[in-house]
């Protein structure tokens, strides 16, 4: 369908993408992977056209339609969300005006030999066969059912745009794009702004999307639920995996292996034959063999190692002073905002957090966890109850949305020059190449700045002044994989407090140890890491807590039942649950036995391998199949009976 021709994108003498070819079919999922800056974005212009290349081309079909939703974007705020959603629909109604107004001339002309009737019929006809194609729910049903899908409550379809954040008004742009039903998707990072029941929502739309998809994401889990296929861009170059993404991790690791395993096994052959060729040069009695492996050398196919980009964010937080026991403490709290008093965001609201705690607030968007760090820097005051800031307590904040903390007109060198205080003010440079500023990057503008760029900019900024109590707010939602590990390690090792809001079940797992859930107004304190919380919940995974509360809720307004139809259905479950732990024991103990004699045929083929037998494919199924195997006993061995 798309196909990216000798591509090569330069600028100013660096070269970002390097002589690439790539070929998209019809259907094919694709996740676009690689580390901020190496050319994700730039690739997904490429596509639309909004960049042109150095050289090369990118071949099209005509008349595709292409649905784009970038990182940033200009908001439309003159209208409410259903009616800026709604203008989505303009070519639509255009058409169905048109059509009107046809069949209301025809109704009376009685020209009927004349060319110009005949020329109206055509004209019908045509508009009937386009107007056909919207069939389904009306334009307003498809709006309202997408909408309500990305998050959007019912009363909020009135409300005007310019009252929703930039998070929000993304949702509506994204909403458009769907609309429009494309033949070609390109997003990137769609899910930055989404709660856990969006992404699940939109997750799904994309699993039964019909066309092509490209996408940029750095969630792990919305990687795998929504690709089969795996494009990495490194150092200019791309590299296709014809899997998903975790699968792509440890085809990626195995592929690297394999190739310094052979390239240094080459290498000393390489050395052996030219220690010989250099011992045996000038004896004529060893001229013939000198020669025939200066010929052997010639004709070898140097094995290459593919470039990797080891160029990683050094985060290293400077020593936390000392605090109270208590940084924050939250009693029987009543929030709400100023300008609306009636709309209660938190009501009777407690949490403790101690020094050297690190917790996380999770729940859905608009539940309150982002008010409550509001409350902590002091930009809100309960209207009743207290919320009090320990003795000697200095924070660092880390907003969700740079624009807020950022100055746009500040260059990236002037943003930490501003904060900077004695002798580190001679290492901003050295700071912002550890962040991956390097060269003229530093005098760009925050203004023209990628998320990415930005996120890494204000936690860059985080590591000037020691703070004993780290407040960060959806910190890694710019962030690419690597560098979110990166900063996990740091933070683990951060000596003060911690409090991250975040949706991201990779990132807080082994990094937190007491999550706070806001939901339905209240804060339910849960000991323990994000695990042991999804645990007690009993549920697999983040996106799960949404639909858990939504259940709940239906639950409550149904009729009560006797406690005796209580225990029954209790019974039942349990049953149920017996029976369901045994199918799935039994599932596994099947599995498990496949992939044993598969191994034992693997281990019969290496002891006496024949010539038509590849010693490395078998090699690699073997190992394969031992993870696998590994995984199905670790299944099998959780089960309780």
């Amino acid at each position: 369908m798309i196909s990216i021709n000798d591509l090569t994108v330069s600028f100013g003498g660096f070269t970002l993408l390097d002589n690439i070819n790539l070929h998209i079919s019809d259907r094919d999922r694709i996740g676009l992977v690689g580390k901020n800056g190496a050319g994700k974005t730039t690739l997904l212009k490429l596509i639309i056209g909004l960049q042109s290349p150095t050289s090369g081309k990118v071949v099209k079909p005509a008349g595709a339609v292409i649905g784009y939703l970038p990182q940033q974007m200009e908001h439309h705020h003159s209208r409410n969300v259903i009616d800026e959603t709604m203008t989505v629909f303009d070519g639509y109604f255009r058409m169905q005006a048109r059509f009107d107004a046809i069949s209301a001339e025809l109704a009376t002309r009685e020209d009927y030999d004349s060319k110009a009737y005949s020329d109206l019929i055509v004209e019908l006809n045509e508009l009937s066969d386009k107007l056909s194609l919207h069939g389904g729910p009306s334009p307003q049903a498809q709006a309202e059912i997408v909408l309500k899908g990305l998050g959007f409550k019912a009363d909020e379809l009135q409300r005007p745009t310019s009252t929703f954040s930039q998070g929000w008004n993304m949702r509506i742009e994204l909403a458009k794009i769907l609309l429009r039903k494309p033949d070609i998707l390109l997003l990137d990072e769609p899910t930055n702004h989404l709660d856990i029941e969006s992404i699940q929502w939109l997750e799904e739309y994309l699993q039964g999307f019909p066309g092509t998809i490209v996408l940029i994401s750095h969630d792990r889990k919305f990687l795998d639920n929504c690709t089969d296929r795996t494009v990495e861009i490194i150092l200019g170059q791309i590299y296709d995996y014809k899997v998903g993404y975790s699968k792509f991790v440890e085809l990626r690791k195995e592929r690297i292996e394999q190739q310094r395993a052979s390239y240094e096994n080459q290498q000393r052959m390489i050395e052996k034959t030219e220690e010989f060729i250099e011992k045996f040069r000038y004896k004529p009695t060893k001229s013939n063999q000198v020669q025939s492996r200066i010929k052997q050398l010639e004709k070898i196919d140097r094995i290459k190692i593919d470039l990797e980009d080891n160029s990683m964010l050094a985060v290293k937080f400077p020593p936390a002073p000392r605090s109270g026991d208590v940084p924050f403490k939250v009693t029987d709290a009543v929030i709400a905002y100023p300008d609306k008093p009636e709309k209660i965001i938190l009501d009777g609201a407690n949490l403790e957090i101690k020094r050297g705690e690190k917790v996380a607030f999770v729940g859905r968007n608009g539940e309150g966890k982002t008010t409550m760090m509001k409350v902590l820097m002091g930009q809100l005051t309960p209207m009743s109850g207290s919320a009090v800031v320990g003795h000697g307590v200095k924070i660092g904040y880390y907003a969700q949305n740079q624009e807020d903390v950022l100055n746009m007109d500040d260059t990236v060198y002037d943003t930490l020059d501003k904060v900077a205080v004695g002798d580190i003010r001679t290492r901003l440079r050295d700071i912002l190449g550890a962040f991956l500023f390097r060269g003229d990057d530093i005098d760009k503008k925050v203004a023209v700045l990628s998320g990415g760029e930005r996120s890494r900019l204000a936690m860059a900024r985080l590591m000037l002044t020691s703070y004993n109590l780290l407040a960060l707010d959806e910190p890694t939602n710019h962030m690419d994989i690597r560098s979110k590990d990166v900063l996990k390690t740091a933070l683990k090792a951060f000596d003060g407090t911690l409090i991250v809001v975040s949706h991201d079940r990779d990132f807080l797992d082994g990094l937190v140890t007491k999550v706070y859930e806001f939901g339905d107004g209240k804060v339910k304190e849960h000991l323990g890491g994000i695990n042991d919380f999804l645990a007690n919940k009993k549920i697999s995974s983040m996106r799960e807590i949404e639909a858990l509360a939504a259940r709940t809720q239906q639950e409550s307004k149904k009729p009560e039942v006797s406690q005796s139809q209580k225990d029954r259905a209790a019974d039942k479950a349990a049953m149920r649950e017996r029976s369901r732990k045994q199918n799935l024991a039994k599932k596994l103990e099947g599995q498990i036995e496949q992939i044993e004699a598969r191994m034992k045929e693997i281990e019969a083929k290496l002891s006496a391998p024949t010539p038509e037998d590849d010693i490395m494919d078998l090699t690699r199924e073997y190992l394969e199949q031992k993870r696998e195997l590994d995984i199905k006993m670790d299944q099998w061995s959780q089960i309780e009976l």
